[in-house]
Protein backbone atom coordinates (compact mmCIF):
# COMPACT_ATOMS: atom_id res chain seq x y z
CA UNK A 1 0.00 0.00 0.00
CA UNK A 2 1.63 3.23 -1.07
CA UNK A 3 0.03 6.64 0.13
CA UNK A 4 1.24 9.96 -0.54
CA UNK A 5 0.45 12.89 2.02
CA UNK A 6 0.59 16.87 0.39
CA UNK A 7 0.30 20.02 2.43
CA UNK A 8 1.58 23.55 2.14
CA UNK A 9 4.81 23.02 3.95
CA UNK A 10 6.65 19.77 5.01
CA UNK A 11 9.20 19.38 7.68
CA UNK A 12 11.64 17.21 5.84
CA UNK A 13 15.18 16.02 7.00
CA UNK A 14 18.22 16.31 4.54
CA UNK A 15 20.22 14.14 6.66
CA UNK A 16 21.80 16.58 8.82
CA UNK A 17 19.13 18.70 10.42
CA UNK A 18 15.19 19.64 9.56
CA UNK A 19 14.31 21.51 6.45
CA UNK A 20 11.00 23.34 5.34
CA UNK A 21 9.73 21.45 2.22
CA UNK A 22 7.29 24.35 0.58
CA UNK A 23 4.15 22.38 -1.24
CA UNK A 24 5.63 19.34 0.17
CA UNK A 25 5.02 15.46 0.15
CA UNK A 26 5.54 12.35 1.56
CA UNK A 27 5.17 8.98 0.29
CA UNK A 28 4.44 5.95 2.86
CA UNK A 29 4.69 2.28 2.00
CA UNK A 30 3.27 -0.01 4.54
CA UNK A 31 5.35 1.52 7.58
CA UNK A 32 8.29 3.20 6.10
CA UNK A 33 8.80 6.70 4.10
CA UNK A 34 9.92 5.87 0.72
CA UNK A 35 9.91 9.87 -0.35
CA UNK A 36 9.90 13.29 1.34
CA UNK A 37 9.87 16.23 -1.11
CA UNK A 38 8.24 17.74 -4.53
CA UNK A 39 6.49 16.90 -7.43
CA UNK A 40 5.98 13.16 -6.62
CA UNK A 41 5.30 11.25 -10.13
CA UNK A 42 5.41 7.40 -8.78
CA UNK A 43 2.30 5.75 -8.63
CA UNK A 44 -0.03 5.55 -5.52
CA UNK A 45 -2.81 3.93 -4.13
CA UNK A 46 -4.21 6.78 -1.74
CA UNK A 47 -3.49 10.44 -2.03
CA UNK A 48 -4.24 12.77 1.28
CA UNK A 49 -4.30 16.54 0.52
CA UNK A 50 -4.22 18.30 3.30
CA UNK A 51 -3.53 21.60 1.90
CA UNK A 52 -2.90 25.06 4.81
CA UNK A 53 -1.06 22.45 7.32
CA UNK A 54 2.51 21.93 8.41
CA UNK A 55 3.64 18.10 8.12
CA UNK A 56 6.10 17.29 10.95
CA UNK A 57 7.27 14.34 12.51
CA UNK A 58 5.51 13.00 15.30
CA UNK A 59 6.25 14.36 18.53
CA UNK A 60 8.09 12.35 21.17
CA UNK A 61 6.74 12.46 24.73
CA UNK A 62 9.18 10.53 27.22
CA UNK A 63 7.36 11.90 30.15
CA UNK A 64 3.97 11.18 29.32
CA UNK A 65 1.05 11.85 31.59
CA UNK A 66 -1.09 8.76 31.64
CA UNK A 67 -3.22 9.84 34.59
CA UNK A 68 -6.30 12.53 35.12
CA UNK A 69 -5.69 14.95 38.02
CA UNK A 70 -2.00 15.69 38.49
CA UNK A 71 -1.37 19.14 38.17
CA UNK A 72 -4.69 20.62 38.18
CA UNK A 73 -5.35 19.78 41.57
CA UNK A 74 -1.77 19.64 42.89
CA UNK A 75 0.14 22.44 41.43
CA UNK A 76 -1.20 25.66 43.30
CA UNK A 77 -2.07 24.50 46.64
CA UNK A 78 -1.33 26.46 49.95
CA UNK A 79 1.14 25.42 51.83
CA UNK A 80 -1.34 24.41 54.87
CA UNK A 81 -2.85 22.00 52.59
CA UNK A 82 -0.11 20.56 50.17
CA UNK A 83 0.78 17.94 52.72
CA UNK A 84 -2.63 16.17 51.97
CA UNK A 85 -1.42 16.02 48.25
CA UNK A 86 0.90 12.56 49.37
CA UNK A 87 0.17 9.63 51.90
CA UNK A 88 0.18 10.16 55.84
CA UNK A 89 1.95 7.79 58.56
CA UNK A 90 -1.36 6.66 59.14
CA UNK A 91 -2.49 5.81 55.54
CA UNK A 92 0.66 4.04 54.45
CA UNK A 93 0.87 2.28 58.24
CA UNK A 94 -2.69 0.82 57.96
CA UNK A 95 -5.04 2.30 55.28
CA UNK A 96 -3.70 1.70 51.99
CA UNK A 97 -5.28 0.17 49.00
CA UNK A 98 -6.62 0.88 45.47
CA UNK A 99 -9.08 4.24 45.00
CA UNK A 100 -9.92 2.52 41.52
CA UNK A 101 -11.28 -0.91 40.08
CA UNK A 102 -8.99 -2.41 37.70
CA UNK A 103 -11.56 -1.15 35.16
CA UNK A 104 -11.27 2.44 36.18
CA UNK A 105 -7.71 2.31 35.75
CA UNK A 106 -7.94 1.12 32.05
CA UNK A 107 -10.70 4.18 31.67
CA UNK A 108 -8.40 6.60 32.40
CA UNK A 109 -5.16 4.63 30.62
CA UNK A 110 -7.34 5.38 27.72
CA UNK A 111 -8.40 8.42 28.45
CA UNK A 112 -4.45 9.79 28.43
CA UNK A 113 -3.80 7.96 25.63
CA UNK A 114 -6.27 9.15 23.82
CA UNK A 115 -5.28 12.98 25.03
CA UNK A 116 -1.87 12.10 23.78
CA UNK A 117 -2.77 11.20 20.54
CA UNK A 118 -5.03 14.40 19.79
CA UNK A 119 -2.36 16.87 21.04
CA UNK A 120 -0.05 15.04 18.23
CA UNK A 121 1.95 12.83 20.12
CA UNK A 122 2.90 9.64 18.43
CA UNK A 123 5.71 7.57 20.76
CA UNK A 124 5.71 8.18 24.14
CA UNK A 125 7.04 6.97 27.50
CA UNK A 126 4.14 7.10 29.93
CA UNK A 127 4.20 8.69 34.16
CA UNK A 128 1.54 8.19 36.50
CA UNK A 129 0.97 9.45 39.69
CA UNK A 130 0.63 6.17 41.94
CA UNK A 131 -0.93 8.00 44.60
CA UNK A 132 -4.56 6.16 44.15
CA UNK A 133 -2.17 2.81 44.09
CA UNK A 134 -2.09 0.71 47.17
CA UNK A 135 1.61 0.71 45.92
CA UNK A 136 2.46 1.33 42.54
CA UNK A 137 1.64 -0.16 39.06
CA UNK A 138 1.25 -4.04 38.38
CA UNK A 139 1.75 -6.37 35.41
CA UNK A 140 -1.47 -6.31 34.77
CA UNK A 141 -1.93 -3.00 34.38
CA UNK A 142 0.45 -2.48 31.82
CA UNK A 143 -0.32 -5.31 29.53
CA UNK A 144 -3.48 -3.79 29.66
CA UNK A 145 -2.24 -0.49 28.75
CA UNK A 146 -0.48 -1.83 25.88
CA UNK A 147 -3.26 -3.53 24.71
CA UNK A 148 -5.02 -0.09 24.88
CA UNK A 149 -1.93 1.56 22.96
CA UNK A 150 -1.97 -0.48 20.20
CA UNK A 151 -5.87 -0.47 19.14
CA UNK A 152 -5.33 3.42 19.38
CA UNK A 153 -2.14 3.34 17.23
CA UNK A 154 0.84 4.83 18.98
CA UNK A 155 4.00 4.04 19.67
CA UNK A 156 4.64 2.92 23.30
CA UNK A 157 8.11 2.46 25.92
CA UNK A 158 6.44 1.10 28.54
CA UNK A 159 6.75 -0.79 31.71
CA UNK A 160 5.09 -0.52 35.31
CA UNK A 161 6.52 1.72 37.51
CA UNK A 162 7.96 0.07 40.76
CA UNK A 163 9.57 1.56 43.75
CA UNK A 164 10.85 0.62 47.55
CA UNK A 165 9.32 3.22 49.79
CA UNK A 166 6.57 6.18 48.98
CA UNK A 167 6.63 10.33 50.40
CA UNK A 168 4.81 10.42 53.39
CA UNK A 169 3.97 12.46 56.27
CA UNK A 170 3.55 12.13 59.98
CA UNK A 171 1.86 12.91 62.63
CA UNK A 172 4.32 15.65 63.40
CA UNK A 173 3.41 17.28 60.23
CA UNK A 174 7.73 16.17 58.85
CA UNK A 175 7.85 14.45 55.13
CA UNK A 176 10.06 11.72 55.09
CA UNK A 177 10.10 8.44 52.74
CA UNK A 178 8.42 5.02 54.41
CA UNK A 179 9.77 1.74 52.67
CA UNK A 180 8.62 -1.24 52.05
CA UNK A 181 11.44 -3.40 50.59
CA UNK A 182 9.52 -6.10 49.80
CA UNK A 183 7.09 -3.94 47.40
CA UNK A 184 10.09 -2.88 45.24
CA UNK A 185 11.46 -5.87 44.27
CA UNK A 186 7.45 -7.28 44.01
CA UNK A 187 7.99 -4.49 41.58
CA UNK A 188 11.24 -5.02 39.66
CA UNK A 189 9.80 -8.80 39.09
CA UNK A 190 6.42 -7.19 37.40
CA UNK A 191 9.10 -5.03 35.25
CA UNK A 192 10.90 -8.02 34.32
CA UNK A 193 7.84 -10.38 33.14
CA UNK A 194 6.70 -6.95 31.47
CA UNK A 195 9.98 -6.78 29.08
CA UNK A 196 9.56 -10.74 28.60
CA UNK A 197 5.61 -9.70 27.27
CA UNK A 198 7.08 -6.90 25.24
CA UNK A 199 9.45 -9.15 24.15
CA UNK A 200 7.21 -12.35 22.97
CA UNK A 201 4.38 -10.27 21.67
CA UNK A 202 6.98 -8.78 18.90
CA UNK A 203 4.86 -5.49 17.91
CA UNK A 204 6.92 -2.84 16.91
CA UNK A 205 4.59 -0.37 19.07
CA UNK A 206 5.10 -1.93 22.70
CA UNK A 207 8.50 -1.64 23.77
CA UNK A 208 9.43 -2.72 27.39
CA UNK A 209 11.65 -0.51 29.51
CA UNK A 210 12.63 -0.02 33.36
CA UNK A 211 10.33 2.35 34.69
CA UNK A 212 11.68 2.73 38.80
CA UNK A 213 10.15 5.79 40.38
CA UNK A 214 11.83 9.02 42.10
CA UNK A 215 15.42 8.45 43.34
CA UNK A 216 14.33 8.71 46.90
CA UNK A 217 12.06 6.05 46.89
CA UNK A 218 14.04 3.14 45.95
CA UNK A 219 17.06 1.34 48.10
CA UNK A 220 20.49 1.45 46.58
CA UNK A 221 19.83 -2.59 46.60
CA UNK A 222 16.61 -2.06 44.11
CA UNK A 223 18.63 0.81 42.02
CA UNK A 224 21.37 -1.66 41.65
CA UNK A 225 19.31 -4.54 40.17
CA UNK A 226 17.67 -2.02 38.13
CA UNK A 227 20.37 -0.82 36.43
CA UNK A 228 22.02 -4.59 36.13
CA UNK A 229 18.87 -5.70 34.68
CA UNK A 230 19.16 -2.81 31.99
CA UNK A 231 22.68 -3.71 31.21
CA UNK A 232 21.23 -7.31 30.53
CA UNK A 233 18.59 -6.64 28.26
CA UNK A 234 20.16 -3.63 26.93
CA UNK A 235 16.75 -1.72 27.40
CA UNK A 236 16.63 2.00 28.55
CA UNK A 237 15.88 2.76 32.22
CA UNK A 238 13.78 6.70 33.23
CA UNK A 239 14.84 7.61 36.99
CA UNK A 240 12.90 10.86 37.97
CA UNK A 241 15.77 12.36 39.77
CA UNK A 242 17.85 15.73 40.13
CA UNK A 243 14.61 17.43 40.24
CA UNK A 244 14.22 18.72 43.57
CA UNK A 245 15.25 20.25 47.06
CA UNK A 246 13.29 17.10 48.79
CA UNK A 247 15.01 14.23 46.60
CA UNK A 248 18.56 16.27 47.71
CA UNK A 249 17.06 16.72 51.19
CA UNK A 250 16.50 13.23 52.27
CA UNK A 251 19.62 11.64 50.82
CA UNK A 252 22.30 14.41 52.10
CA UNK A 253 20.85 13.32 55.72
CA UNK A 254 22.73 9.68 54.16
CA UNK A 255 25.43 11.53 53.05
CA UNK A 256 25.00 11.29 49.76
CA UNK A 257 23.99 13.38 46.51
CA UNK A 258 21.60 11.87 43.25
CA UNK A 259 24.60 12.20 40.85
CA UNK A 260 26.87 9.67 43.70
CA UNK A 261 23.73 7.44 44.33
CA UNK A 262 23.59 7.39 40.18
CA UNK A 263 27.24 6.55 39.79
CA UNK A 264 27.68 3.96 42.35
CA UNK A 265 24.68 1.91 41.50
CA UNK A 266 26.38 1.37 37.70
CA UNK A 267 22.73 3.71 36.51
CA UNK A 268 25.46 5.85 34.54
CA UNK A 269 26.64 3.56 33.09
CA UNK A 270 23.39 2.50 31.47
CA UNK A 271 21.26 4.32 28.81
CA UNK A 272 19.52 6.20 31.39
CA UNK A 273 17.01 9.11 30.85
CA UNK A 274 15.93 11.49 33.56
CA UNK A 275 13.15 13.97 33.79
CA UNK A 276 13.25 17.44 34.65
CA UNK A 277 17.31 18.04 35.44
CA UNK A 278 16.85 21.49 37.73
CA UNK A 279 18.46 20.29 40.62
CA UNK A 280 21.67 19.00 39.14
CA UNK A 281 24.29 20.66 42.25
CA UNK A 282 22.93 19.63 45.34
CA UNK A 283 25.30 22.83 47.07
CA UNK A 284 23.54 25.53 44.98
CA UNK A 285 20.65 26.89 46.20
CA UNK A 286 20.40 28.82 42.72
CA UNK A 287 20.02 25.51 40.83
CA UNK A 288 22.82 26.96 38.77
CA UNK A 289 24.18 23.50 36.92
CA UNK A 290 27.78 23.06 36.94
CA UNK A 291 29.78 22.42 34.23
CA UNK A 292 31.83 19.36 36.17
CA UNK A 293 28.40 17.97 36.63
CA UNK A 294 26.85 17.96 33.17
CA UNK A 295 30.08 17.05 31.53
CA UNK A 296 29.90 14.21 33.83
CA UNK A 297 26.31 13.56 32.77
CA UNK A 298 27.28 14.22 28.92
CA UNK A 299 30.27 11.78 29.12
CA UNK A 300 27.45 9.06 30.42
CA UNK A 301 25.48 9.95 27.52
CA UNK A 302 22.56 10.62 29.96
CA UNK A 303 19.37 11.93 28.13
CA UNK A 304 17.85 14.84 29.96
CA UNK A 305 13.83 15.01 29.72
CA UNK A 306 12.89 19.19 29.83
CA UNK A 307 9.27 19.18 30.47
CA UNK A 308 9.20 22.83 30.26
CA UNK A 309 5.40 23.59 30.96
CA UNK A 310 5.71 21.82 34.22
CA UNK A 311 8.78 22.67 35.56
CA UNK A 312 7.27 26.47 35.03
CA UNK A 313 4.13 25.67 36.66
CA UNK A 314 5.87 24.81 39.59
CA UNK A 315 7.55 27.59 39.81
CA UNK A 316 10.89 26.48 38.09
CA UNK A 317 13.35 26.69 35.23
CA UNK A 318 16.07 24.42 33.82
CA UNK A 319 19.29 26.28 33.97
CA UNK A 320 19.51 26.10 31.00
CA UNK A 321 18.72 24.86 28.39
CA UNK A 322 21.32 26.28 26.21
CA UNK A 323 24.16 25.33 28.80
CA UNK A 324 22.81 21.64 28.65
CA UNK A 325 23.39 21.67 24.97
CA UNK A 326 26.62 23.11 25.03
CA UNK A 327 27.82 21.00 27.31
CA UNK A 328 26.76 18.02 24.86
CA UNK A 329 24.23 16.26 26.98
CA UNK A 330 21.45 15.23 25.07
CA UNK A 331 17.54 17.09 25.30
CA UNK A 332 13.91 15.54 24.26
CA UNK A 333 10.95 16.47 26.21
CA UNK A 334 8.02 15.73 28.12
CA UNK A 335 4.51 16.96 28.98
CA UNK A 336 4.23 15.41 32.56
CA UNK A 337 1.13 17.34 33.31
CA UNK A 338 -2.42 17.98 31.50
CA UNK A 339 -3.12 19.35 28.54
CA UNK A 340 0.05 17.06 27.44
CA UNK A 341 0.72 20.09 24.69
CA UNK A 342 4.22 19.94 23.55
CA UNK A 343 3.75 23.09 21.59
CA UNK A 344 2.79 24.71 24.13
CA UNK A 345 5.54 23.46 26.15
CA UNK A 346 8.40 24.78 23.63
CA UNK A 347 6.72 28.28 23.13
CA UNK A 348 6.99 28.30 27.49
CA UNK A 349 10.47 26.99 27.33
CA UNK A 350 11.65 28.86 25.15
CA UNK A 351 10.20 32.19 26.73
CA UNK A 352 12.23 30.42 30.00
CA UNK A 353 15.24 29.90 28.55
CA UNK A 354 15.08 33.74 27.49
CA UNK A 355 14.22 34.26 31.20
CA UNK A 356 17.34 32.43 32.93
CA UNK A 357 19.98 33.53 29.71
CA UNK A 358 19.13 37.03 30.03
CA UNK A 359 19.54 36.75 26.47
CA UNK A 360 16.87 37.63 23.53
CA UNK A 361 18.10 34.52 21.47
CA UNK A 362 18.33 31.94 24.18
CA UNK A 363 16.34 28.74 23.45
CA UNK A 364 15.79 29.02 20.01
CA UNK A 365 12.74 27.27 18.16
CA UNK A 366 14.84 25.19 16.04
CA UNK A 367 16.69 23.33 19.26
CA UNK A 368 13.49 22.81 21.25
CA UNK A 369 11.83 21.43 17.98
CA UNK A 370 15.06 18.97 17.83
CA UNK A 371 14.35 18.02 21.39
CA UNK A 372 10.81 17.26 20.93
CA UNK A 373 12.18 14.84 17.96
CA UNK A 374 15.38 14.18 17.18
CA UNK A 375 16.39 14.48 20.55
CA UNK A 376 13.82 11.33 21.42
CA UNK A 377 14.90 9.41 19.12
CA UNK A 378 18.38 9.71 20.22
CA UNK A 379 17.27 9.19 23.58
CA UNK A 380 15.42 5.59 22.50
CA UNK A 381 18.83 5.06 20.43
CA UNK A 382 16.16 5.62 17.21
CA UNK A 383 17.66 7.05 14.15
CA UNK A 384 14.41 5.95 12.19
CA UNK A 385 12.04 7.93 14.52
CA UNK A 386 12.06 12.01 14.99
CA UNK A 387 12.53 12.71 10.83
CA UNK A 388 11.11 12.70 7.78
CA UNK A 389 13.09 10.75 5.20
CA UNK A 390 13.14 8.04 2.85
CA UNK A 391 14.12 4.89 5.30
CA UNK A 392 12.52 6.38 8.46
CA UNK A 393 9.52 5.31 10.30
CA UNK A 394 6.14 6.86 8.86
CA UNK A 395 5.11 8.94 12.19
CA UNK A 396 4.59 11.96 11.72
CA UNK A 397 1.76 14.63 12.32
CA UNK A 398 -0.21 17.26 10.10
CA UNK A 399 -1.08 20.79 12.19
CA UNK A 400 -3.69 22.98 10.61
CA UNK A 401 -2.75 26.87 9.95
CA UNK A 402 -5.80 27.14 7.88
CA UNK A 403 -7.86 29.37 11.49
CA UNK A 404 -8.71 32.59 11.28
CA UNK A 405 -7.64 32.87 14.81
CA UNK A 406 -4.09 31.55 13.73
CA UNK A 407 -3.16 34.79 11.67
CA UNK A 408 -1.01 35.39 9.39
CA UNK A 409 1.38 33.00 8.26
CA UNK A 410 4.88 33.85 8.99
CA UNK A 411 7.46 30.67 9.38
CA UNK A 412 5.17 27.95 9.44
CA UNK A 413 6.60 26.12 12.64
CA UNK A 414 6.95 29.69 14.33
CA UNK A 415 3.00 30.67 13.21
CA UNK A 416 2.14 27.03 15.07
CA UNK A 417 4.64 27.82 18.26
CA UNK A 418 3.55 31.65 18.98
CA UNK A 419 0.41 31.50 18.11
CA UNK A 420 -1.44 28.17 18.25
CA UNK A 421 -1.14 24.93 20.23
CA UNK A 422 -1.04 21.27 19.55
CA UNK A 423 -4.62 20.99 19.57
CA UNK A 424 -4.12 21.89 15.58
CA UNK A 425 -3.55 18.06 14.92
CA UNK A 426 -5.48 17.35 12.14
CA UNK A 427 -3.82 14.03 11.17
CA UNK A 428 -1.51 11.75 12.23
CA UNK A 429 0.21 8.21 10.75
CA UNK A 430 2.06 5.55 13.26
CA UNK A 431 4.04 3.00 11.42
CA UNK A 432 2.13 4.01 8.49
CA UNK A 433 -1.22 3.71 9.68
CA UNK A 434 -3.28 6.76 10.12
CA UNK A 435 -3.94 7.10 14.00
CA UNK A 436 -5.79 10.77 13.85
CA UNK A 437 -8.06 11.51 11.15
CA UNK A 438 -10.06 15.16 10.40
CA UNK A 439 -9.15 15.90 14.00
CA UNK A 440 -10.40 13.13 15.69
CA UNK A 441 -9.89 9.11 16.24
CA UNK A 442 -12.09 7.25 13.90
CA UNK A 443 -14.39 4.30 15.89
CA UNK A 444 -14.35 6.16 19.58
CA UNK A 445 -16.65 8.16 21.79
CA UNK A 446 -14.99 10.53 23.25
CA UNK A 447 -18.02 12.43 24.64
CA UNK A 448 -18.93 8.86 26.33
CA UNK A 449 -15.30 8.38 27.22
CA UNK A 450 -14.74 12.19 28.88
CA UNK A 451 -18.37 11.23 30.78
CA UNK A 452 -16.65 8.15 32.31
CA UNK A 453 -13.21 10.03 33.18
CA UNK A 454 -15.29 12.80 35.00
CA UNK A 455 -16.90 10.51 37.07
CA UNK A 456 -14.02 8.59 38.14
CA UNK A 457 -12.00 12.08 38.48
CA UNK A 458 -14.73 12.91 41.15
CA UNK A 459 -13.71 9.56 42.89
CA UNK A 460 -9.70 10.50 42.64
CA UNK A 461 -10.74 13.77 44.18
CA UNK A 462 -12.77 12.28 46.95
CA UNK A 463 -9.79 9.81 47.93
CA UNK A 464 -7.22 12.61 49.14
CA UNK A 465 -9.30 13.19 52.56
CA UNK A 466 -8.74 9.72 53.35
CA UNK A 467 -5.51 10.19 53.13
CA UNK A 468 -5.01 13.59 54.93
CA UNK A 469 -3.64 13.37 57.97
CA UNK A 470 -5.93 15.92 59.51
CA UNK A 471 -9.15 14.11 56.81
CA UNK A 472 -10.18 17.28 55.73
CA UNK A 473 -12.92 17.39 53.27
CA UNK A 474 -12.12 17.41 49.57
CA UNK A 475 -13.76 20.86 49.31
CA UNK A 476 -11.34 22.34 51.74
CA UNK A 477 -8.22 20.75 50.56
CA UNK A 478 -9.39 22.24 46.41
CA UNK A 479 -11.52 25.06 46.61
CA UNK A 480 -12.57 27.00 43.62
CA UNK A 481 -10.72 30.05 42.98
CA UNK A 482 -14.31 32.22 44.12
CA UNK A 483 -17.09 30.97 46.26
CA UNK A 484 -19.59 29.19 44.83
CA UNK A 485 -23.05 30.64 45.10
CA UNK A 486 -26.90 29.18 44.67
CA UNK A 487 -28.08 32.19 43.62
CA UNK A 488 -26.58 35.26 41.58
CA UNK A 489 -26.75 38.77 43.09
CA UNK A 490 -25.97 42.44 41.61
CA UNK A 491 -25.01 45.09 42.97
CA UNK A 492 -27.19 47.99 43.39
Amino acid sequence: MRTKYSADYVLGYDGSGHTLIPRGQIVVEDDIIVHVGQDYSGNVDESVELEQSLLTPGLIDLDALTDIDHLILDSWAAPDVADAHIWSQEYFDGGRHDVCTPGERQTLREFALVQLALHGITTYMPIASEIHSSWAETYDELVGMSETSRRIGLRGYLGPAYRSGVHVVTAEGERRVAFAEDKGLEGLDDALRFLDYARDLADPLVNGVLLPCRIETMTEDLLARTAALATERNVPVRLHSLQGELEVKLLAEAGDTPIEVLRRTGLLNCDLLVPHGVMIDATDPGHHAPEGALTLLAEHGVSIIHCPLTTFRYGKALNSFDRFRAAGINLALGTDSFPPDLIRGIDVGMHLARLVEGRADAGSLNDYFDAATLGGATALKRPDLGRLTPGAQADFVAFSLGDFRDGVIEDPLRTLVLNGTARQVTHSVVAGRPVIVDSTLPGLDLDALRSRAQGIFTKLRTAYSERDAQHRDADVLFPPPYPVSGTATVAS
